[in-house]
C-alpha cells in the first residue's frame, strides 16, 4: 500500500510504502527501487519490518513514478493497490502512482463595491401606482370568467345548487414496480485494477463485473484517457475475460488466470 502528504514548508509529498509481512515472509531486506532512485539496490528506501508489515516513507516532489518492491536483491514483489501498472519493457510489470502539482495560496476575494444605484433604488420614497380604470375592470371580467371556467371544470356545484366533491384524478404511480437496484461488485477484484481505477469506472457507469465484461476496449481506453496521464499507462487488455469469470462465479478459474497475470496482463 502506498499513501502521500504534501508538506507545505518542504514544497514535496512525504510518501509512505507499506507491504504486508505475509506476502515475502519474516525477517527479510525489502527496499523499494523505482524511478526516483534509479532502481537501484544501494539507493533504494530500505523498509523497517513492524506490527504493519515492513514500511518506510521517503520525499518526493511532484511527478509521475514507477517502483516495485525486491525482497532479498532477488525476488520482485508488486503493490496490490497502486494507481495503475504499467509493461517494464523487461517481460514484467512496475506500479506506478502520481503526486499532483500543488498550487500557491489562494487569493482573497476582493470586497464587493456597493451598488449605488441600488441603494438609492431602496432609500427612494415610495410613490404610488397610477390606476388606469379601464384596465382594472378589463382585469376583473377577467378573473370572474376565469373563477366560472373553474366551477364548471371541478364540478363544485350542480344545477339543483347541491355541491358535490369533484372525483380527484388519480394520482400517478411513478413506478408499476419498484426500481431493482443496480447491482455493484467490487471491481478491485480484478488483476490490474486498484481502488483509483474501480472509481473511474463506477462514475462511467462500469459497476458490475457483467457490464465491465461487456465493455469493449475503446470504452476502457475512453475512461483511462479522460483521467489524465497517470492511468493512461493502465494494462486493460485482460480485464474483460476477468470480468467474465467473476459474472459466471468461476473462482478457481478466474485465479488459475490471475496467477499467470502480471499487473492485469499475460
Amino acid at each position: 500500500m502506498i499513501t502521500s502528504t504534501y508538506v507545505k514548508s518542504k514544497k514535496q509529498y512525504t510518501v509512505s510504502f507499506q507491504l504486508a509481512q505475509e506476502r515475502v515472509g519474516e525477517n527479510r531486506d525489502v527496499r523499494v527501487l523505482g524511478s526516483f532512485n534509479d532502481w537501484s539496490w544501494d539507493n533504494g528506501l530500505k523498509l523497517k519490518s513492524g506490527e504493519k508489515g515492513y514500511t518506510g516513507e521517503t520525499q518526493l516532489p511532484n511527478g509521475t513514478y514507477q517502483f516495485r518492491y525486491l525482497v532479498d536483491g532477488q525476488h520482485w514483489v508488486n503493490d496490490e493497490s497502486a494507481d495503475t501498472y504499467t509493461d517494464s519493457g523487461h517481460g514484467s510489470t512496475n506500479c506506478c502512482f502520481s503526486l499532483e502539482e500543488v498550487g500557491g495560496e489562494e487569493k482573497k476575494p476582493a470586497a464587493k463595491k456597493k451598488d449605488t444605484k441600488i441603494e438609492a433604488a431602496q432609500s427612494a420614497p415610495a410613490t404610488k401606482p397610477v390606476v388606469d380604470p379601464e384596465a382594472e375592470k378589463q382585469k376583473s371580467e377577467k378573473q370572474t370568467a376565469a373563477k366560472q371556467d373553474s366551477d364548471t371544470a371541478s364540478g363544485t356545484k350542480k344545477a339543483d345548487g347541491k355541491k358535490t366533491d369533484a372525483k380527484k384524478p388519480a394520482a400517478k404511480k411513478s413506478a408499476t414496480k419498484k426500481a431493482t437496484k443496480k447491482k455493484s461488485d467490487d471491481l478491485k477484484k480484478i488483476e490490474g485494477i486498484g481502488p483509483k481505477i474501480a472509481g473511474l469506472l463506477n462514475e462511467a457507469g462500469i459497476t458490475s463485473f457483467a457490464e465491465l465484461a461487456k465493455a469493449t476496449e475503446k470504452q476502457l481506453a475512453d475512461v483511462l484517457q479522460k483521467a489524465g496521464a497517470r492511468f493512461r499507462l493502465a494494462q486493460h487488455d485482460t480485464w474483460s475475460e476477468q470480468a467474465q469469470l467473476a459474472a459466471d462465479g468461476k473462482t478457481d478459474e478466474l485465479k488459475k488466470l490471475q496467477d499467470s497475470l502480471k499487473g492485469g496482463k499475460k
